[in-house]
């Protein structure tokens, strides 16, 4: 009997549906205790989440669910609320004075409230982990869905597994790793390290657990998912959801020759540009870099630009809240709202990796993460950093780097200590930014400030 692999359908909404039938499947008749599910970057996770919170409540299973933040929080339960308005959902929410989103307030199918047992025998109950952490004497929940399950640290997970009996893990494995504010070397390489993700913990002591990918990308297009995947997801690779031709970027203004003009235009045509400054080493807040990144933001606006998403799609305005600048540091960020700020630009939103995640826009730009630096540290070859920079965008993404990366790279080879017991990350941040740098050197545009 031949099986079906998604992945390999012709048509991406056929992979993509399949992959999801076969993950609820797992989820709702299955008998192992978790379900693993890897999603790309615009693959629907949060699409996945909630379809499977909703068909778990109908099946009469009581449901936990488990996210990383309160904006993660608020976002899926506003998401259920618009798929059913009739499905009782319960927000767990913290002692703070401002806990929650106050959209939820017009909400009526959703009641609030600081404690566990004000909320039981709701059919749904969402909140961060954190807060999951402290509930004791009430549950345990026969189903959980952890959101963002990458980002959960192992200890994190530990806190929490007495309160559910099966639970379905989603994330994305490209991304950013689960933050620590101390140092973890002390357990590097034992099975229980809590600075561990919770999927890679959970897998290491259940590798028998199901485990199934979303094999299309509905956020990058055509020009993108390839490079995304192949650097940063050799092993699970995706699709884009749409084709060549299928989105089109355009200005309504003409170039006026600078080189800001002409990488919009690259970028436009191609989906992806790199605005290159001479070879220098420079503060992180290279004022120059800086200058470049709102530079093209300003003229993104100022050409009014306009984006379809499909062939039979009215253009849509490339408006200031659907541009995104990206940093590898806060610092960094901070310079470049200061001089957008002296361009008089507004409602574009600038920050560091580690807040985009989760996000997509219709153009980025982004300062790379190498760029003027004398060397090259973990910090700035995590790949999941410069995965989260170039993944976030529908249209376009225009990286602004000083030249000599390349040449950085080849001397500065990784001097991190070997650590038994720990697998090996691939790709590693060398290999990963070769890959990109080779793309956009085919769009390359030379500034000289």
């Amino acid at each position: 009997m031949t099986v079906f692999d998604p992945a390999t359908a012709a048509d991406p909404a056929v992979a993509a549906a399949a992959a999801t039938e076969r993950i609820l499947a797992d989820t709702l008749h299955g008998t192992d205790r978790g379900v693993v599910v890897d999603s790309p970057p615009g693959a629907g996770k949060s699409t996945l989440v909630v379809r499977a919170a909703r068909e778990l409540a109908a099946a009469g299973h009581p449901l936990m669910v488990i996210a990383q933040t309160n904006a993660q929080v608020d976002d899926l339960v506003l998401r259920l609320a618009e798929k059913d308005p009739e499905l009782p959902v319960g927000r767990l929410h913290s002692n703070d004075p401002d806990p929650y989103d106050k959209a939820l307030d017009a909400l009526a199918n959703v009641r609030k409230s600081a404690k566990a047992a004000d909320l039981a025998g709701l059919d749904v109950v969402i909140s961060t982990a954190a807060k999951w952490a402290h509930v004791q004497g009430v549950g345990p929940w026969s189903h959980a869905i952890v959101d963002e399950a990458y980002q959960m640290r192992s200890d994190a997970l530990l806190a929490v597994a007495g309160l559910f009996d099966r639970a379905l893990f989603v994330g994305d494995p490209g991304q950013l790793d689960p933050f620590s504010v101390v140092g973890a070397d002390q357990w590097a390489g034992l099975s229980y390290d809590p600075s561990a993700s919770a999927v890679s913990t959970l897998l290491a002591h259940n590798p028998e657990l199901p485990q199934h990918r979303l094999p299309v990308s509905w956020r990058l297009p055509a020009s993108a998912a390839p490079l995304v995947s192949a650097a940063f997801y050799p092993y699970t690779p995706f699709r884009s959801g749409t084709g060549h031709g299928d989105r089109k970027l355009s200005f309504g203004a003409a170039s006026d020759g600078s080189a800001h003009d002409r990488v919009l235009d690259e970028a436009a045509e191609s989906g992806w540009g790199l605005l290159e400054l001479p070879a220098r080493h420079t503060p992180r807040t290279d004022p120059e870099a800086v200058r470049a990144v709102a530079r093209v933001v300003r003229r993104i606006l100022d050409r009014g630009g306009v984006a379809t998403s499909t062939a039979d799609a009215d253009p849509a305005p490339v408006t200031a809240d659907r541009v995104a600048v990206g940093t590898a540091h806060r610092d960094q960020a901070a310079a470049v709202r200061a001089a957008l700020a002296e361009l008089g630009v507004s409602e574009v939103t600038v920050d560091t990796a580690n807040r985009l995640q989760g996000r997509e826009f219709d153009i980025t730009v982004i300062l790379h993460p190498l760029s003027g630096r004398p060397d090259a540290t973990a910090f700035h070859l995590e790949t999941g950093r410069l995965c989260v920079l170039t993944s976030r965008h529908r249209h376009a993404c225009v990286v602004v780097c000083r030249a000599g990366v390349g040449e950085l790279l080849d001397e500065h080879p990784s001097t991190e200590p070997v650590q038994l017991g720990v697998a090996v990350k691939f790709p590693d941040g060398w290999e990963a930014n070769h890959a990109v740098l080779a793309r956009l050197a085919e769009h390359r545009v030379s500034l000289t400030p």
